[in-house]
């Protein structure tokens, strides 16, 4: 007991001490980001209502906000400045009020993304089947894939809904540590010859041993948790780690120069998207900057200047003859030396 005791102190100290260390470690590379504590019942919140504004005033977004949101302009070429509309007018019109950032990467790699995944699919699907079916491509000659035995009997049991993720798996009686795949989806052989002309090794394989793997945990949970449809659903992580960056590399960059018109028809597109506030990797695409109705709110008074000057002038002189009459204070007590 005293030891278990010991133990935990001593994981509290470690903490305690870790997190110290990381508080006063300065990263040479990024800002820390701010840390804002605020004490409402000490009036910090009204003081500090300007900086942390959008901490203090949240918003929920909405699809439908992109719908009202005004191009201004490009920013630095690498942003768009927009309002946005975050309520409604009595008559029923949005007028913008908040103004946001777009990130034009991040906003175009969304759009490039969705329109991947949508052309990822056979447009006929099987009459009656409900079901959706990755375009693939054949493998000439198919790939060996090393599996181990349990995993070579899940897929035997579910080789017919990896076909609908565009793979197909032979079975050689031959071995069983061992499968052909003789179809993968087409985006695989996509990444593949844009790796090749970049000069850089095959990855169709190594990607398709993932993609099984993937595919065998999720026939392995749905088992152990006694769940039904197998391995449909979603789009699998590996297929979209794989548009992802397809999306990333044909996207607009950082300093790419955008017309009025080229940066209103990426925020009209953006605004069609199903996830249109973060890019393909999950990072945001937009940043609200500041409220409108709240900056006039807020409006500071400007200083007065006369009355600053006249008050520093009189603290200057006040200053001086404070410091006289010290001195003189000071002389007037001290002790005369007297002769040794």
């Amino acid at each position: 007991m005293r030891q278990t005791n010991r133990g935990a102190v001593d994981d509290t100290v470690g903490r305690e001490s870790l997190q110290s260390l990381f508080s006063e470690w300065e990263n040479p590379v990024f800002a820390r980001y701010p840390e804002v504590a605020v004490d409402v019942s000490s009036g910090q919140a009204k003081s500090l209502a300007v900086k942390i504004h959008n901490v203090l005033y949240p918003y929920r977004f909405t699809k439908e906000m992109i719908h009202s949101m005004q191009v201004l302009q490009q920013v630095d070429n690498k942003f768009i400045a927009c309002l946005m509309s975050t309520k409604t007018a009595e008559n029923g019109e949005a007028g913008g009020n908040l103004l946001v950032l777009v990130d034009q990467h991040a906003a175009h790699e969304r759009i490039r993304l969705e329109q991947l995944i949508s052309d990822s699919y056979e447009k006929q699907q099987p009459q009656g089947s409900g079901r959706k079916k990755l375009l693939s491509s054949i493998v000439s000659p198919p790939l060996e894939i090393t599996v181990t035995e349990e995993q070579s009997r899940l897929l035997r049991c579910y080789h017919k809904n990896l076909e609908d993720l565009g793979l197909e798996i032979i079975f050689p009686d031959t071995s069983d540590s061992l499968v052909l795949v003789g179809k993968v989806p087409l985006c695989f052989v996509q990444r593949e010859a844009n790796e090749l002309r970049r000069g850089r090794s095959p990855v169709t394989k190594s990607i398709v041993e993932e993609l099984i793997r993937e595919q065998v945990e999720n026939v392995f949970m749905h088992q152990l948790l006694q769940t039904t449809g197998g391995i449909q659903g979603t789009l699998p992580l590996t297929v979209q780690k794989v548009l992802a960056s397809q999306a990333c590399h044909g996207a607009i960059k950082f300093n790419d120069g955008l017309s009025p018109e080229e940066s209103y028809r990426l925020i009209e597109a953006l605004s069609g998207c199903q996830l249109p506030f973060q890019c393909a990797h999950g990072r945001p695409s937009m940043l609200p900057l500041a409220d409108i109705d709240h900056l006039e709110q807020e409006r500071q008074i400007k200083p007065n200047l006369v009355k600053l000057r006249k008050m520093a002038q009189a603290w200057h002189l006040f200053g001086k003859v404070g410091s006289c009459e010290t001195r003189q204070s000071l002389r007037s007590s001290m002790p005369p030396c007297e002769p040794p």
